[in-house]
């Protein structure tokens, strides 16, 4: 474990790193940071541990031959003064997955990957081993109920990652998850994303071929079997047939707006719902039982999942309408979330509203690509921020682009949070659910105030 270390970071402000840093800090290390902006939650809980700098900005002399290494973000970039000086220092320099497989060598690594549903499995895998009082560490991509850090490093003989492909550093363009170095791994699906940094569908698919590759002799990886790219992909790899197990959903059936599972004759209760859910628990089952979690411990503990912060989030309802939160933004997101939706609540119609906040989400190049993604919802409406667009340095996508993309001619456009906001205040409620996609804010979108007004 890492203690009495003197350490750096270079973007302290990103919500991993800034997680990373309090929790060295817990382990008695001297912990410094910089970043050249704040927001929260990041802001507050580094002030909170003493670790947010005075100054927003760079600082060559933050940087000194007294430390022991700099952990280097992904927001930096190459000609940071920081970062330059820690080079001409010659101080050791690790990007955050390269610092997480550093500590973790000794453990089991178990990763979850996947172009959708990380967060979600690996916050079930968490919560199963939370409940059932067995030691781990973890690195996962969301803030979870009832832990206070998004990442821990103990003496735990189990590490839990949560594997995104993006890249890992400004020197460093390899995938993150290519450097844990997985023993037991599973890949969700894949549907390309991160158009600015996979520019076409095959570069995108041979980073997760990588990732397969390096499946160890004695490991095992799950791939969910209805994904027709992800299965091609494992018919190319190397590792033995063997070590490469498909799975799917688990049986299930709805009552009364509740889903319950089908397991060896019993109908267990659950909190979550949705076809994608159901194939995301079946393969946490499989990656705890690596972990020493029995099927039966398994399902005595899932029946208390919530579910991951803002995945499928509830936001609140009453006997005619339920408000659902979700970070569904790239193409196969939208479908599976609002897919879920409409199964689960058969008799009550569904508004959907989708922010394009992302680069590849509103860029004309890859917009087409969430052609009848958007079909499920009675209503389909789509926010896009201006500001965000021009942020971007991207051109605005009209109405009538957005209805030739998606494949939907009724589809709305909102681009004032006003006009959006008036919109939902004015629709009849009853009998209907709001479904809100976002990884943004929808322009600063009142949502207290508009559950507030259709649950009252």
């Amino acid at each position: 474990m890492i203690k009495n270390q003197k350490i750096h970071f270079i973007a302290i402000g990103g919500s991993v790193m800034h997680n990373l840093a309090i929790c060295l800090k817990l382990l008695d290390n001297q912990v410094t940071g910089s970043d050249d902006m704040f927001f929260d939650p990041s802001r507050s809980n580094l002030s909170k541990h003493g670790l947010l700098p005075e100054k927003e900005g760079w600082n060559a002399d933050r940087i000194h031959a007294e430390l022991d290494f700099v952990i280097l973000g992904m927001h930096a970039k190459k000609d940071n003064p920081e970062l330059l000086k820690a080079r001409d220092l010659g101080l050791k320099i690790y990007s955050f997955p390269e610092f997480i497989h550093e500590v973790s060598k000794e453990k089991k690594r178990i990763v979850v990957a996947g172009s959708h549903g990380k967060t979600s499995i690996t916050s079930m895998i968490l919560h199963v081993l939370n409940q059932a009082g067995h030691s781990f560490d973890y690195l996962v991509g969301a803030q979870l109920d009832g832990f206070e850090t998004m990442v821990k490093i103990s003496d735990a003989p189990v590490m839990v990652i949560e594997g995104d492909e993006y890249t890992t550093s400004p020197l460093d363009l390899t995938p993150k998850f290519l450097h844990y170095n997985h023993h037991f791994a599973c890949i969700t699906g894949i549907a390309w994303d991160h158009f600015n940094v996979f520019p076409t569908l095959d570069i995108y698919e041979e980073q997760f071929l990588k990732f397969i590759n390096q499946t160890p002799p004695d490991g095992k990886l799950y791939y969910a079997e209805s994904d027709q790219a992800l299965c091609r992909i494992i018919e190319n790899a190397q590792p033995e047939k063997s070590s490469l197990i498909p799975y799917g959903p688990l049986d299930s059936v709805i009552k009364n707006n509740q889903t319950f599972v089908l397991w060896e004759g019993q109908e267990i209760p659950l909190k979550v719902f949705g076809d994608h859910n159901l194939q995301n628990l079946n393969v946490a089952r499989l990656l705890l039982n690596h972990a020493g979690i029995s099927n039966n411990e398994f399902f005595e503990h899932i029946q208390s999942f919530t579910g991951a912060s803002k995945r499928l989030e509830l936001m609140g309802e009453n006997e005619h309408s339920t408000i659902y939160k979700d970070f569904a933004h790239a193409p196969s997101k939208l479908k599976a979330t609002s897919e879920a939706v409409t199964k689960q609540f058969k008799d009550r119609k569904l508004t959907a509203c989708l922010e394009l906040h992302t680069f590849s989400s509103l860029n004309k190049q890859f917009i087409h690509q969430y052609k009848g993604c958007y079909n499920l919802p009675d209503q389909a409406l789509v926010f896009i921020n201006p500001e965000a667009v021009k942020a971007k340095k991207l051109e605005m996508i009209s109405q009538e682009e957005l209805i030739e993309a998606f494949g939907r001619t009724d589809l709305q456009l909102f681009t004032e949070v006003e006009a959006l906001e008036n919109f939902l205040l004015n629709q009849t409620w009853i009998n209907r659910n709001l479904l809100l996609m976002s990884s943004g804010n929808f322009g600063g979108l009142d949502i207290e105030k508009i559950k507030n007004t259709i649950l009252n």
